[in-house]
């Protein structure tokens, strides 16, 4: 179920970043990352991208590009409308006629060979005598009801069929099917890939979620002694984690802390710098949530600085040079500009469009808060303007900020300035801020050198 890349698929919008952008469509070219990420999905993983792209890209390449991508599926109807599409043609070639009858063919020869299995696991007395051992499950089945090795790996075949004619659920059922019985560990790991791609395709998150944690297993444990393939693996796995990264609220700390961990901090750094995009928009969104004042977040907001200020020669976007911009270097206006291309940016990309706002909104809370820690005194219309607010809207945002992070300031409205009192940091704390960034980096060298 692993996708090759589509030609024309990997070349959209990947020549517009020859010169400086200002206008939000170039912008938006500039850092498209569609390109990049194609190579680390399956190829039906790529379609959702290439529909979303299809009001901001050529429409005639976008078409082509999704035939080039689904014709070696068994897509059969919906292949044969693109090609009438890209042909303005009402006919279709007999080979489209031909490959359609051999697809129903196969589905009815799939279904006639694993219809003794699946029935047998669809009878809930079956289903109660089955353990975990799979061993023992498959003799239980073999003595009992005369189930064969073949039958089990024709679930597994049926599968990827109904996989690549475009029904998920059944192809996850299937799939499901077969992994409780399987002992062939390679087909149980493809079979887990292609029920979690499967599990998207169907936006079953949760689902979803629970192959995440499966997959990530698979890779700690098949590929024990396999560095390159962990790291292929992780890559992938990072890739595809996007779609609930961003469209299911739970998964969302449970990836956070994934991709922050040494192993897959480390791939990120070596294989695919590009997803510190992702990891910076979900951290500084997270400011939204609840434990927006926790430690928790405030560890999360300290790793991401150290990678973005590490991983800056190797990659970097609007949303990455913010995040530079405030708390490395410390301009702000630099960071105001970046917050205004971020937007952009979160705006055209698939995964994170949905998070335009929460973002810009977290993004105006940190710029006032590091702004506020390094000034004594602050003048209200200046602040505002670096947060793309008239004076009334931005004091409004003040008011509210000292409310919510409790700060110790005065807002003198005759002078129209707000005077923080910033009590000097113990030594010790600096002592222990400087110790956690030691023991981070410390990790992620020790899963490097495990390499």
């Amino acid at each position: 179920m692993a996708a090759n890349v589509p030609p024309s698929a990997e070349t959209l919008s990947s020549g517009a970043a020859a010169h400086p952008s200002n206008t939000a469509e170039e912008i938006a070219n500039q850092y498209n990352l569609l390109p990049k990420l194609i190579p680390y999905l399956d190829r039906h993983l790529v379609f959702p991208l290439l529909e979303f792209s299809s009001g901001q890209d050529d429409e005639k390449e976008i078409v082509r590009a999704k035939y080039e991508l689904l014709k070696h599926t068994n897509m059969t109807d919906y292949v044969a409308n693109l090609w009438k599409e890209i042909n303005n043609s009402d006919d279709i070639p007999d080979e489209f006629v031909k490959k359609r009858e051999e697809v129903l063919a196969k589905l009815q020869q799939y279904e006639e060979e694993s219809a003794k299995i699946t029935q047998l696991l669809q009878d809930e007395s079956v289903v109660a005598n089955l353990r975990s051992d799979k061993v023992a499950n498959l003799k239980f089945l073999e003595e009992q009801h005369g189930v064969t090795v073949e039958m089990v790996n024709s679930l597994y075949d049926y599968g990827r069929f109904q996989y690549s004619c475009g029904s998920y659920g059944n192809a996850a059922e299937l799939l499901y099917q077969f992994r409780v019985l399987s002992t062939d560990n390679d087909k149980v790991a493809s079979a887990t890939w292609g029920k979690f791609a499967s599990e998207i395709l169907t936006t079953s998150w949760e689902a979803a979620m629970e192959e995440v944690q499966k997959v990530k297993d698979s890779i700690e444990t098949r590929l024990f002694n396999n560095p390159l393939g962990q790291l292929q693996n992780r890559s992938w796995l990072i890739h595809w984690s996007l779609f609930p990264f961003f469209n299911h609220d739970p998964a969302r700390d449970v990836l956070t802390d994934l991709f922050f961990s040494p192993a897959y901090i480390n791939t990120i750094q070596t294989n695919c710098p590009w997803i510190l995009r992702y990891l910076a928009a979900a951290v500084i969104t997270n400011r939204n949530r609840a434990h927006k004042n926790s430690s928790v977040y405030q560890k999360q907001l300290k790793d991401l600085i150290r990678v973005v200020r590490q991983e800056g020669y190797e990659y970097n976007d609007p949303i990455t040079d913010f995040i530079k911009a405030l708390y490395v270097d410390f301009d702000f206006e630099e960071a105001q500009k970046k917050l205004g291309e971020a937007e952009e940016v979160l705006r055209s990309d698939f995964f994170l469009v949905s998070t335009t706002d929460a973002f810009v909104e977290a993004a105006r809370h940190l710029i006032s808060e590091s702004y506020c820690k390094i000034h004594q005194r602050i003048d209200i219309k200046d602040l505002s303007t670096r947060l793309g607010l008239n004076q009334d809207e931005g004091e409004k945002w003040i008011v509210n900020l000292i409310r919510d992070t409790r700060v110790d300031a005065k807002i003198d409205y005759k002078e129209g300035t707000v005077i923080m009192n910033h009590p000097p940091q113990s030594v010790y704390q600096q002592v222990i801020e400087k110790t956690k960034g030691a023991f981070f980096r410390t990790q992620v060298l020790s899963a490097a050198v495990a390499k």
